[in-house]
């Protein structure tokens, strides 16, 4: 007899056909999040659960799952919106899909960082309103990307590749997070550690791709907007309650700093009051990951740690700091 695994939303037909070759599919295509008291039912049913970031897996759901559910498997990088010590209490795995997604979360911020620098999004709701009527000297003034300084807060995998990039535009980089990298790689990267002020303070972009943890929660607030140039941009793409935003919200109004572009949000997907009337903020909606093939493969490797589970094996990608998992 199979066993019965939950998609809780919308997943890739690659990876459900490989999942439906070894298990019955309890399948949500319904493009609705499934509510608390169905998450609750379908823990009751289901062996392994592949779950979305918005979906809320809380002690409830865990206990329900007690004593069958083997696994919930995330289909994402993330991993916040599961309680994580409850479901080792439960003898539940937690998984997630990091080392996948990475180049492309850095292509993405690239393209913020140069839509938000040289007001692409604004031009051309400009030219779709049929405003142009021919080039001039002062239209649409933008900053240089070429030969600025970066700053990136948070040189893991995702940040590192925002790094490599930056090499093509012969940017000077900082960086700064708990531990400093080899320095090989900072030599790779032409990358250098600074305290978090020094980066805020001497940074023309700055990045963000850090989790979410108690030190890192609003980590960039009035205070450190404060310290960044007028002429400085923030881009975010890691996790909404990283970045306070209605200190975002008035530092844009009050041209603190020139710009800032997310595609996260502290109360996702709800925005902060304010977000729509300013012309200096891109609002992209949680697209880090979206292209067709970056997204299979998360899909893939979710359902691999499902089989895994399955068959008795520890999931390939459980989750960071796991309690009893030796990280290297």
């Amino acid at each position: 007899m199979k066993p019965t695994v939950t998609v809780t939303h919308n997943f890739p037909e690659v990876a459900l056909e490989k999942l439906r070759s070894r298990a019955e599919v309890l399948y949500n295509d319904s493009g609705n999040s499934l509510s608390a008291v169905d998450l609750i039912d379908r823990a009751g049913q289901s062996q392994a659960m592949i779950s979305y970031l918005t979906d809320k897996i809380d002690g409830a759901v865990l206990d329900a799952g007690a004593g069958h559910l083997k696994i919930v498997a995330n289909y994402g990088a993330g991993f916040n919106n599961i309680d994580v010590a409850h479901a080792h209490k439960k003898n539940i795995w937690v998984s997630n899909t990091p080392g996948v997604l990475h180049e492309t979360t850095a292509d993405l911020t690239w393209a913020m960082m140069l839509a938000i620098a040289r007001r692409i999004v604004e031009s051309d709701r400009f030219t779709r309103d049929g405003k142009f009527h021919g080039w001039q000297a002062d239209m649409f003034l933008g900053g240089d990307v070429h030969g600025k300084t970066l700053g990136i807060i948070g040189c893991g995998e995702i940040g590192k590749a925002v790094a490599r990039r930056a090499l093509g535009f012969n940017m000077r980089v900082l960086y700064h997070q708990r531990k400093r990298l080899p320095g090989t790689e900072e030599k790779k990267l032409n990358a250098r550690f600074v305290p978090l002020d020094t980066l805020l303070k001497e940074s023309d972009f700055v990045t963000l791709h850090i989790p979410l943890t108690y030190e890192t929660k609003y980590l960039i607030g009035e205070d450190q907007l404060a310290i960044m140039k007028p002429t400085a941009y923030l881009i975010h793409a890691a996790r909404g309650k990283v970045v306070d935003d209605r200190a975002l919200v008035e530092a844009l109004k009050k041209k603190k700093i020139a710009g800032a572009a997310l595609d996260v949000y502290e109360n996702e997907p709800d925005l902060t009051g304010g977000m729509t009337d300013l012309d200096n903020l891109i609002l992209l909606p949680h697209i880090g990951s979206a292209s067709v093939a970056t997204r299979d493969t998360m899909a893939l490797l979710a359902v691999d740690n499902v089989f895994d589970a399955m068959g008795g094996k520890t999931p390939r990608t459980l989750i960071p700091n796991w309690p009893g998992k030796r990280n290297t």
